[in-house]
């Protein structure tokens, strides 16, 4: 008996692709996921195509639904010469049997059985599918299971961790040489086996080897609606996204009064005078307060923390950027970054600047290299310049969940 896999012709690996399911997860809203559009092409069009692009592949059949004759027909109009379609089955494994019957007279020396709903599969997962099958042995893409497994019991309780080495996440296309596998299938109806939830596993159960061969990252299947949203940006080119990065900033003054320091950013800094205000008059924490609320439209200082409330009288200006940020963070908010610019013939801030940026770490809870505090003169000009008081700038970045409107 001659050995068809000796010698064997270029185009006789045939196909069957299973798009005969109503795919309830993802909604019906658009009618079955394998016609839905993604990059303006229906699924099922995308997984034909990958097929029928690559060199080795021959005769394809698909197993479809019986009310979808029309959909099909429009989907797939340009590939209608080289596919096959056959109604299917109550089940994925008896659609496969009645696809796998279809390729009979075409005598394939084998067979690739794929889910109509990965239409990411890569030529070269096909090139390693078609060279692990043999006239005895099937061949399985997959992926090593990374994830811990639990399995459950009574009442959602975790009962044991199953360990995951040689554990491996099935893919499609499974190979096989054809005869064996139509055998199998056949052997399984007969017998009134339906509970087979892929092809590999109706093998195994016929005594058909199946060698495990890499599979893809990529080779998705699309279940859930948002797999579909997901598909159909990354085909479409849409890999674009905004952000909701926001930026606020924040201004803000204190004249000198009679004094021996002044707290700028947190530190306190010996002085020949101090900042006159309600609380202890830090106006860089001041500034980067206004900064932090303007992003998530929250008002400025005086909203939160009035100056006519007594209860304010000398507090410590960290306690504003400490509320500022945890309203930030109730909104869903990341700080980014802050930068504060104190403007100032004296005193000096070099000498300070680590410590400051330590202390607003610590307060907005973001690492050091996020946080910039300059300072500048004003060129002994105006009320800075002839020493009468401090103002600060503050910038805040702040990274909210979604995107940005349209």
């Amino acid at each position: 008996m001659t050995d068809p896999f000796e010698n064997r012709p270029e185009n006789s690996v045939a196909v069957v692709i299973v798009a005969a399911g109503r795919g309830e997860r993802a909604g019906q809203g658009d009618g079955p996921k394998q016609y839905r559009k993604v990059g303006g092409k229906a699924v099922i069009w995308h997984t034909l195509k990958a097929f029928l692009d690559h060199p080795g592949i021959g005769p394809v059949a698909v197993a479809i639904h019986a009310d979808d004759g029309d959909l099909f027909r429009t989907a797939a109009a340009e590939f209608a010469p080289r596919v096959k379609t056959v109604v299917g089955g109550a089940t994925r494994q008896e659609s496969t049997r009645l696809a796998l019957r279809a390729l009979e007279l075409d005598k394939p020396a084998a067979v690739l059985i794929h889910d109509g709903v990965r239409p990411f599969v890569a030529a070269d997962v096909i090139d390693r599918t078609i060279a692990g099958i043999d006239a005895t042995h099937g061949s399985l893409p997959s992926l090593p299971v990374s994830d811990t497994l639990k399995k459950e019991t009574v009442g959602q309780i975790v009962g044991e961790t199953i360990p995951r080495a040689g554990l491996h996440a099935a893919q499609t296309p499974q190979g096989f040489p054809f005869g064996p596998i139509l055998a199998a299938h056949q052997r399984a109806f007969e017998a009134g086996r339906n509970d087979f939830t892929d092809d590999s596993a109706i093998a195994e159960w016929a005594g058909v080897p199946v060698r495990l061969v890499l599979g893809s990252p990529d080779n998705v299947k699309l279940t859930w609606a948002k797999d579909i949203a997901m598909a159909d940006q990354r085909l479409s080119g849409q890999t674009m996204s905004f952000p909701d990065v926001r930026t606020g900033n924040g201004y803000d003054v204190h004249s000198f009064e009679e004094g021996d320091h002044v707290w700028l950013c947190g530190v306190k800094i010996p002085h020949t005078k101090k900042l006159n205000g309600h609380s202890d008059a830090d106006v860089g924490l001041h500034a980067l307060t206004d900064a932090l609320l303007a992003t998530c439209g929250a008002g400025d200082i005086g909203t939160h923390f009035p100056p006519s409330d007594p209860q304010w009288k000398g507090a410590a200006s960290r306690i504003f950027v400490e509320h500022a940020a945890s309203v930030v963070r109730s909104r869903g908010g990341r700080i980014a970054n802050a930068d504060i610019t104190l403007i100032s013939e004296a005193p000096r801030v070099g000498p300070h600047r680590a410590a400051m940026t330590a202390a607003l770490s610590d307060m907005l809870r973001i690492s050091p290299e996020r946080i910039s505090i300059k300072a500048t003169t004003n060129e002994k000009l105006g009320f800075v310049g002839r020493e009468e008081g401090i103002a600060a700038i503050a910038t805040a970045s702040v990274v909210y969940p979604g995107e940005l409107p349209e």
